[in-house]
C-alpha cells in the first residue's frame, strides 16, 4: 500500500510533467484549446493532491494535535483551510 506522502509525491511529479508540457505548448504556439483542455488537466491533478494532504492531515495531524491539547488550533487551522477552500 502506497502511502500519504508517496501520493503526494507522485502527484506532484505529475503535476510537474503537466506544467513542462504546457510551457513547451505555449513556446510551440499550440492551438490555445489544447492549452487550456491540459490546464484544466492541472488543476484537477491539484485538487487530487489536496484531497491527499487533507486526508493525511485528518487522520494524522488533527488526531494529534487534540491528543497534545491544542484543540483550538487545529480546529482555527481547519476553519482558516475551510474558508480558504470557498474563495
Amino acid at each position: 500500500m502506497q502511502t500519504s506522502k508517496d501520493d503526494a509525491i507522485q502527484r506532484l511529479n505529475s503535476i510537474e510533467g503537466h506544467l513542462r508540457g504546457i510551457r513547451k505548448m505555449v513556446e510551440e504556439d499550440a492551438y490555445c484549446v489544447d492549452v487550456l483542455k491540459q490546464t484544466y488537466a492541472v488543476q484537477r491533478a491539484i485538487e487530487k493532491f489536496e484531497q491527499v494532504v487533507l486526508r493525511g492531515h485528518l487522520a494524522h495531524c488533527v488526531p494529534d494535535g487534540i491528543r497534545e491539547g491544542r484543540d483550538r488550533e487545529v480546529l482555527g487551522e481547519l476553519e482558516e483551510l475551510f474558508a480558504l477552500s470557498r474563495r
